[in-house]
């Protein structure tokens, strides 16, 4: 897979600080039971990459020493750790909230079939990956049978009270755009997914994310080999809008990859960028250093997050007024 790290490192991105840190992001490991052309992350069954349980046990005093209100647990799948159930129980006892990157298929996997009860249980938000609402194109992003199991998900999800009434039972699901576009209005497109959601398979759900694909990893690869990678910055950048800037994610979101190591964002960190202060380059750092007011490393692939409604983990950043 044909790495786009050098063709993104000589930027004119503007220069951004971080502000104080409120969410530890926390990337347990590359393996997955999917293989997605949209993962940022190559994420795949044949990965090896999982966080020691010695690195596990320090999250919680973490999120303590740096008082962080929110755990964000990613992947791969990050269910499949051996230790997620005990990471998830850790921070809610600490009255931490706790943010599952679920792919859905993961709930009707053989031996995950408890799962959905226990991040119920658990109260644990799910952010969900579901990148259309029609089979042709969820599996064509992500492999056959992929959109029935994750219909099978919700269900399942629904069935135990997430995405409706209950607040501490938060569905929220993710969209990416098919190949090299910006994604749509967040808020129609939102509107579009509960109603064809609703119609066709009577599920629910909180809000809709729509992200923008980021140039790297195995979507920047599939750019470079349509030769389509230099059009995609070129779109990137001619919707650049500053007023992104003041809420992009790197500002109050940390990134930890599986081997403990600090990075601004999770992009970043799939592109070995670490965060430019070298004191403060490990989680254990956290425990007596806060990250406040340091530099952020930027590279071109920061118009991806600035872009239209700008893109975040939470989403876009600026509501698109109509015209």
């Amino acid at each position: 897979m044909k790495s786009t790290i050098e063709l993104l490192e000589d930027t004119d991105f503007p220069a951004i600080k971080r502000r104080g840190l409120t969410v530890l992001q926390v990337n347990m490991g590359y393996l997955c039971n999917m293989s997605c052309v949209h993962c940022h992350v190559a994420a795949s069954p044949y990965r090896t990459e999982m966080m020691s349980r010695e690195l596990i046990e320090l999250i919680p005093q973490v999120l303590q020493a740096q008082d962080i209100d929110t755990l964000d647990l990613t992947g791969g799948a990050p269910e499949m750790h051996k230790d997620f159930k005990y990471l998830v129980k850790a921070a809610r006892k600490l009255g931490v909230k706790v943010i599952d990157r679920c792919n859905l298929t993961i709930l009707m996997e053989e031996g995950y079939e408890d799962m959905a009860q226990f991040l119920a249980d658990n109260e644990v938000e799910v952010v969900a990956s579901l990148p259309c609402y029609s089979l042709e194109n969820v599996d064509k992003q992500r492999g056959k049978g992929a959109f029935d199991d994750s219909i099978l998900g919700l269900h399942k999800l629904n069935a135990l009270g997430y995405g409706k009434d209950n607040p501490n039972l938060v569905l929220n699901l993710v969209y990416n755009p098919q190949g090299a576009s910006l994604p749509p209005n967040q808020q129609r497109l939102e509107a579009d997914y509960k109603r064809e959601l609703k119609e066709h398979f009577d599920i629910e759900f909180n809000q809709l994310f729509a992200l923008t694909n980021m140039p790297i990893q195995r979507f920047g690869a599939v750019l470079l080999a349509k030769g389509e990678f230099h059009p995609y910055m070129d779109l990137l950048k001619d919707n650049y809008d500053a007023r992104n800037l003041n809420d992009v994610m790197c500002r109050s979101t940390i990134s930890v990859n599986w081997l403990g190591e600090l990075f601004d964002c999770d992009f970043n960190q799939q592109l070995q960028i670490p965060v430019p202060n070298k004191s403060r380059r490990h989680l254990r750092d956290l425990l007596t250093q806060d990250p406040a007011g340091d530099d952020i490393a930027i590279a071109d692939h920061c118009y991806g997050c600035t872009a239209g409604q700008g893109s975040s983990c939470g989403g876009a950043l600026e509501e698109e007024t109509e015209t």
